[in-house]
C-alpha cells in the first residue's frame, strides 16, 4: 500500500469511526426533568419567544445566535479538489467548524447549499440571517464568490466574510509588514510581482494597497501571463489588477529587480535564478499548497538575504488562515458587528504583526522545539499554537468595529473581556497539539513490545507516517505482517524484531549479561537472566537501557505489574527517587488535569505522598505548564483528625518545606479547589485561592484509580496514561484496551520524555 493510500485509509477511518462526522449539538441547559423540558420547550419556551417578538435584539439574550456562525458553501471550489459538489464538501465545512470551536469557542452549523446560481445562492443565505450571528463563506469558486460576498454584505446586518479571499490576505499582510520592516523597505516604494489572480490574490492586493502599496507597483500574472489593459479576455475582477504596460513582461522578466513575490498559484513555477534576479533583501511568499511556487531550500540557497514564507507548517513563517478567521469572528460577534469592514481587517493585521514582535511564551517554543524564537527573518508572524492569539486579535477587531461604527454592543472593561477570552478555552488546552509538534521536531525510536496487536500496528503506522517517532515492533514478523495485511495497515520499512529468533542470540546474551549484573544478588541466576531476554518486555526495556531504542510503550494486553517490573529492574529510578509513581493526564474542557498516584503506590506515607507531588510537578513543568496542586482527602484543612487526613496534611507541609515556590495546598475535598467562591469565602488563607488547579494528588491508590476512571468514562475526559514518573529512561504503560488514539497520544509523551532525558 502506498503512502497516499495509507493516508486515505486513515482519513476514512477517522471520519467514519464512532459517531460519523466531526461535530454534534450539545444542550447547554439542563434537560433531564419534566420541569426542565417544560422550560426548554412547551409551554415555557413561549415566554422568551414573546420577549423577542417585542424586542428582536433579545434574540441575542435568549438564544445561541450571538455565538453561532454559519459555515456555508456550494462545493464549487473545495480545497484543491475543484467543483466536487456540496455533499462532497461537507467534511471540509465540518472541519472548519471544528477550528472555529477549538480556537475561539465559536459554535458552527455547516450548511451545504445545492445552488450554483449566484443570486439564488445569495437569497438562500439571506433568508438564514435570523439563525446566525455571522456567516463564513467557504470554498465558492471565483468569480461568483466576489458577487456573493458583496451582495450579502450589502443586505445582511451580521458579519459576512469569505475566508478564502480575506484570510490569506490578512495573514500575509501582517507577515509583509514585518518582512518589510526587517528588510528596511517601505511598502509604498516596494515593487510587487503576484502570480495568481483568483479570489485570494485580489483580496491580498486590495489589502496591501490599503496599507500603502501603490497600484502601479504591482505586476499580476494569471495562467495566460501578465494582466494588463491591452488584454481583451479580462473579467471585471481581473481588470482591477490591470496596469498600462509599455512592455508585456514574462514572469522571469517581471521578477528582475522586484522587492516582493506573492505566490497564490501552483507549485514549482519559480527557480533559484529568478530569485537571484530580485532586488537586494527580497521577500518571497510562496503560498501554493502543498507545493510552494519555489521550495524553501532552493529560495534560501539562492539568496541568503531573503525572507521567505510558505503555506506549510514544516518551514518558518507559515501563512495559515487559522491565525485569523476564528479571532476575527470572535471579536465581531462579541460586539455584535453588522459587518467585517476594512478597519477590522486592518486591526487584525496590525495585531498579528505586533504580536510577532513580543517575547514568545515558553509553551510556544516548546511546541515548535525552539529554545527562544524571536522576531526576525524566520519569525515574522505568530505561530498557530500561540495561546495569546485569542486575547490579542479578538479585542483588536472588536475595538475597530466599535471605532468604525459597525458595533451594536460596546465593551467597557477590556481587561475583563481579555480574562473572559482566556477562560473560554483554557490557555493550556492546546497541550496535545503542542506536544505533537514538539515530538515531530526530534522524533525518537519507540519500542512496542506487543506488536502482534492490530491497535498497536495502526498506531505505529500513524506514528511513523506523521513523523512522531520511529516504531520498533517486537514479535514474530510473519504474524505481525499478516495482521497488518488483513487490516490494510502499511508498515513500510518499520523495523520488526523477534527476540526469540536465532539471529538475536548474541543480543540476548549481551542483554542477559547486563541484566545478571543488575540482579545477581537479588535472586536471579545467569541462566534465568539470559532466558528472560526472550520476553518482549524485558528485551524492550534492555533496548532502552543500552541505547538501542529511546523509549518503550507496553501494557495494552498485559497486567500492569508485569509491565512495570522489568522497567524498574532494568532501567531503575532517577537519582533521589525512592519509588516510581503513575500519573494520568486528563484532557478536559477546562484544560489538562494531572492525577497521581493512580496506578502504583497503594497507601503512601506522608513522605511518599510529598515525593509523588514533587515528581508530578516536575513532569508538569516539562510540559511548560505551571503546576497548581491540590492535595486531596475527605477532610478540609483539619476538619477531620483521622490518621488518613493527617497523612495528607503532613505531606502538604513537607512539599511546601522542600519546594516553597510550588503552588500547593491541602488537605481538601476534591470539589473545593474547583469552586473558587467557596474556597475564597471559607478558606481565604489557602494558596490556591483564585488559582486554576491542574494537579490532583490522591491519598491512596484506590481513590486515584476510582477518580480517573469515573472522570474518563462518565465525565467524558480523554485520558492519557498511565505516565510513569521517576524512571531514568522513558518507559510508559498503556491502559488495558487503550484506543489507537490513546496509543498515539502516549507516543507523543514518550518522545518528548525521551527528548528531555536522552537529548
Amino acid at each position: 500500500m502506498q503512502n497516499d493510500e495509507l493516508r486515505r485509509e486513515q482519513a476514512l477511518e477517522y471520519h467514519a469511526s464512532g459517531r460519523p462526522g466531526k461535530i454534534e449539538v450539545i444542550p447547554t441547559k439542563e434537560a433531564k426533568t419534566q420541569r426542565d423540558l417544560s422550560l426548554a420547550y412547551s409551554p415555557g419556551v413561549a415566554v422568551p419567544c414573546l420577549e423577542i417578538a417585542k424586542n428582536p435584539e433579545d434574540v441575542y439574550k435568549y438564544t445561541a445566535k450571538g455565538n453561532l456562525v454559519g459555515v456555508i458553501s456550494n462545493g464549487t471550489a473545495v480545497l484543491g479538489l475543484g467543483d466536487i459538489g456540496p455533499e462532497a464538501g461537507k467534511p471540509v465545512m465540518e472541519g472548519k467548524g471544528v477550528l472555529f470551536k477549538i480556537f475561539a469557542d465559536i459554535d458552527v452549523f455547516d450548511i451545504e447549499i445545492n445552488e450554483k446560481d449566484p443570486e439564488k445562492f445569495v437569497q438562500i443565505v439571506k433568508s438564514l440571517e435570523p439563525t446566525f450571528g455571522g456567516i463564513n463563506l467557504e470554498d465558492i469558486k471565483a468569480p461568483e464568490c466576489f458577487y456573493i460576498e458583496t451582495r450579502l454584505k450589502e443586505q445582511l446586518n451580521i458579519p459576512v466574510m469569505h475566508d478564502d479571499q480575506h484570510g490569506t490576505a490578512i495573514i500575509s499582510a501582517a507577515a509583509l509588514l514585518n518582512a518589510l520592516e526587517i528588510q528596511e523597505k517601505k511598502i509604498e516604494e516596494a515593487r510587487f510581482v503576484v502570480n495568481g489572480a483568483g479570489a485570494a490574490a485580489l483580496a491580498c492586493v486590495q489589502l496591501y494597497k490599503a496599507l500603502g502599496a501603490k497600484h502601479e507597483n504591482f505586476l499580476v500574472f494569471d495562467r495566460k501571463g501578465l494582466i494588463h489593459t491591452g488584454r481583451t479576455d479580462l473579467d471585471e475582477n481581473k481588470q482591477q489588477f490591470a496596469i498600462t504596460a509599455g512592455k508585456v513582461y514574462t514572469l522571469a522578466e517581471a521578477l528582475t529587480g522586484a522587492d516582493v513575490f506573492i505566490g497564490l498559484s501552483s507549485g514549482n513555477i519559480l527557480n533559484g535564478d529568478m530569485v537571484k534576479a530580485m532586488a537586494a533583501r527580497p521577500i518571497v511568499f510562496a503560498m501554493a499548497n502543498p507545493d510552494p511556487e519555489i521550495t524553501y531550500e532552493e529560495a534560501t540557497t539562492a539568496r541568503q538575504d531573503i525572507i521567505m514564507a510558505t503555506g506549510r507548517s514544516d518551514y518558518p513563517n507559515q501563512v495559515n488562515n487559522v491565525l485569523g478567521f476564528p479571532y476575527i469572528f470572535r471579536g465581531a460577534l462579541d460586539v455584535r458587528a453588522k459587518r467585517i469592514n476594512e478597519a477590522m481587517k486592518l486591526a487584525a493585521v496590525k495585531a498579528l504583526a505586533d504580536l510577532a514582535k513580543t517575547p514568545v511564551p515558553d509553551i510556544v517554543n516548546l511546541a515548535y522545539n525552539q529554545k527562544n524564537m524571536a522576531f526576525g527573518a524566520e519569525y515574522i508572524i505568530p505561530k498557530p499554537l500561540d495561546p495569546r492569539l485569542l486575547s490579542i486579535v479578538a479585542p483588536a477587531v472588536a475595538k475597530a468595529a466599535m471605532e468604525s461604527g459597525v458595533a451594536q454592543r460596546t465593551i467597557d472593561n477590556w481587561e475583563q473581556y481579555t480574562d473572559e477570552l482566556n477562560k473560554r478555552l483554557g490557555l493550556d488546552n492546546q497541550l496535545m497539539r503542542i506536544l505533537g509538534n514538539k515530538a515531530k521536531r526530534a522524533p525518537k525510536r519507540i519500542v512496542f513490545s506487543e506488536a502482534d496487536n492490530v491497535k498497536i500496528l495502526k498506531a505505529a503506522s500513524i506514528i511513523y507516517d506523521e513523523g512522531i517517532g520511529f516504531p520498533i515492533l517486537l514479535g514474530e514478523e510473519a504474524r505481525i505482517r499478516k495482521i497488518a495485511e488483513t487490516n490494510n495497515i502499511d508498515l513500510g520499512d518499520i523495523r520488526i524484531i523477534n527476540p526469540r529468533n536465532d539471529e538475536m542470540e548474541e543480543k540476548r546474551t549481551t542483554y542477559g549479561e547486563l541484566f545478571f549484573k543488575k540482579r545477581q544478588r537479588k535472586g536471579v541466576n545467569f541462566y534465568e537472566s539470559k532466558k528472560m531476554m526472550r520476553d518482549r518486555n524485558h528485551f524492550g526495556c534492555m533496548m532502552v537501557e543500552t541505547g538501542d531504542a529511546d523509549a518503550m510503550i507496553s501494557g495494552l494486553t498485559k497486567n500492569y505489574p508485569d509491565t512495570i517490573r522489568p522497567a524498574i529492574q532494568i532501567i531503575g529510578t532517577e537519582d533521589g527517587v525512592n519509588k516510581i509513581a503513575g500519573m494520568y493526564l486528563l484532557l478536559t474542557k477546562k484544560g489538562p488535569l494531572f492525577l497521581a498516584d493512580t496506578t502504583v503506590n497503594f497507601n503512601p506515607t506522608a513522605q511518599e505522598l510529598a515525593d509523588i507531588a514533587i515528581m508530578v510537578a516536575k513532569e508538569v513543568r516539562n510540559f511548560n505548564i505551571v503546576p497548581r496542586i491540590a492535595m486531596l482527602s475527605y477532610s478540609n484543612f483539619g476538619s477531620s483528625d483521622s490518621p488518613e487526613a493527617k497523612v495528607v496534611a503532613e505531606a502538604t507541609k513537607l512539599v511546601k518545606q522542600r519546594n516553597p515556590s510550588l503552588i500547593v495546598d491541602g488537605e481538601m475535598q476534591a470539589w473545593v479547589p474547583f469552586n473558587k467562591d467557596i474556597l475564597k469565602d471559607n478558606y481565604p488563607f489557602s494558596s490556591l485561592v483564585d488559582q486554576d488547579v491542574n494537579v490532583l494528588i490522591f491519598p491512596n491508590l484506590a481513590a486515584g484509580n476510582v477518580a480517573y476512571n469515573l472522570l474518563k468514562e462518565v465525565g467524558g475526559a480523554d485520558a492519557i496514561g498511565p505516565i510513569l514518573l521517576g524512571l531514568k529512561k522513558p518507559v510508559h504503560v498503556l491502559q488495558l484496551g487503550s484506543t489507537v488514539r490513546s496509543i498515539v497520544n502516549m507516543a507523543y509523551i514518550a518522545v518528548v520524555d525521551a527528548q528531555i532525558k536522552t537529548g
